[in-house]
């Protein structure tokens, strides 16, 4: 009678950060992996599939993700570099990647691999589930971004783009960078029309609403981390001007009294002489 084969031991995952992200993505790893998390600011109620435990012992883990933000990053791998062990491998999950991507590659040893990903959806996009989204991954350093990236097809079911930082960042100046920036002048205009609606102003809001609730390190991280965010949002305020612009010269064209239409059939009155 042979031997029944040994169970594989789960992977053993460490996140570092957990905010509304750090948390999406212990929701979705737990039932793959045994999670270990760090936060300076301690959870109250950590969910059942977490240990919450120092940041050495998740250094410890053979996965590190960092669910920082991106401002603080350079601080956080500071932090964590000195108990990271030889073959850990580290990835970033931030809104940017030329800048992780440098800071990563800069403050960690050669022995440790660096993944650089960017999962483009969030707590509010993710609430029917993550099968199907997009993630953009980009390696760094070290052979395990394939199979990082199968992973996150066949096991989570999501749409995996392999990329570089750079092509990252100069989508993600359009893609994010346009989309939080009319987000936000829309918020700052409410209160907006919420029943007499089109669907393309519906549609509209509920990509708003999509991120409306972003932390402000995420807005801040987009439009100031990403180095091609400036000449498209120049340019996005210098066409809305020019549009401004042409919009208020042909008013002034046909911003003028017209005369009263009469019923059809009728002539409409002469002006007094």
């Amino acid at each position: 009678m042979s031997a029944s084969p040994l169970p594989c031991p789960r992977p053993r995952v460490g996140i570092v950060g957990f905010g509304a992200f750090g948390r999406l993505i212990a929701e979705h790893l737990a039932p793959h992996a045994d999670l270990t998390v760090y936060d300076p600011q301690q959870p109250v109620r950590p969910p059942p599939c977490v240990v919450v435990a120092d940041l050495p012992e998740v250094a410890a883990c053979p996965v590190v993700i960092l669910a920082a933000p991106v401002a603080r990053l350079a601080e956080v791998v500071g932090a964590l570099e000195p108990h990271l062990r030889p073959g850990t491998l580290v990835v970033d999950v931030g809104s940017v990647k030329l800048r992780p991507a440098e800071i990563l590659r800069e403050s960690l040893p050669d022995h440790v691999a660096i993944l650089a990903t960017h999962p483009l959806f969030g707590p509010q996009s993710a609430r029917e589930g993550i099968r199907g989204l997009k993630i953009a991954v980009c390696p760094i350093r070290g052979r395990s971004g394939r199979r990082v990236a199968a992973f996150l097809r066949r096991g989570l079911g999501l749409d995996v783009i392999l990329t570089t930082p750079e092509a990252h960042d100069r989508a993600m100046a359009s893609v994010q960078g346009l989309t939080h920036l009319i987000a936000k002048v829309l918020v700052a205009m409410e209160p907006l029309p919420t029943r007499m609606t089109t669907r393309s102003f519906d549609l509209l809001m509920q990509a708003v609403g999509m991120v409306r609730h972003d932390a402000p390190e995420v807005f801040h991280a987009i439009e100031r981390e990403n180095p091609y965010a400036v000449p498209v949002r120049r340019r996005f305020f210098a066409l809305a001007d020019q549009l401004d612009a042409e919009l208020a010269a042909r008013g002034e064209r046909v911003d003028r009294p017209s005369p009263v239409l009469a019923p059809v059939g009728h002539r409409a009155a002469s002006p007094a002489a």
